[in-house]
């Protein structure tokens, strides 16, 4: 099954509107790193739900996740290895975002519409801000969203998964 950029759009809008959450729609030019974008959006980095696509395999284990780490954060990958049982995790190919996703990378928004994907948000991207800004399935679109209506709205599994500094 593969998904159409504008679908999923449209389908995130809906979905939000639907659920009667506090959003608001940013359009701009793409931009190639976080840092760039949050500064487009107005918002900080640390707002910014960097959503990665992951592939688990090993120990019988072979599934993809989306985690959703907060972008002034980088992923420790072996937790979530670790939190499935499997014996590694890696960030998936691009055919693979097309496929689970419908986006390239940096445009997935942090909400699963692929049934076999399964979604994982770290919490300390519920900490810090009222809102969470993402790409809203292509790079030249951001949402601004309430974080309590994405929790009510996406409900991920919440597990700590950020690479912290020793």
């Amino acid at each position: 099954m593969t998904l159409a950029t504008q679908d999923i759009f449209q389908q995130l809008q809906q979905t939000l509107l639907q659920a009667n959450a506090r959003f608001r729609v940013v359009e701009h030019p793409a931009a190639g790193k976080c840092e760039q974008v949050a500064a487009i959006r107005g918002t900080a980095l640390g707002q910014g739900a960097k959503a990665l696509l992951c592939h688990l395999k090993g120990n019988g284990v072979k599934q993809h996740v989306l985690a959703v780490l907060p972008a002034d954060c980088q992923a420790e990958l072996a937790i979530l290895a670790t939190a499935f049982g499997a014996r590694k995790a890696s960030l998936a190919s691009p055919v693979e975002m097309q496929q689970f996703t419908g986006c390239v990378a940096g445009a997935i928004p942090p909400f699963s519409f692929h049934p076999a994907l399964i979604l994982i948000a770290d919490p300390y991207l519920f900490q810090r801000y009222e809102e969470i800004a993402f790409n809203a399935g292509t790079l030249e679109r951001s949402i601004i969203l309430n974080v309590e209506d994405y929790l009510r709205i996406a409900a991920p599994r919440q597990l700590s998964f950020i690479r912290r500094s020793s």
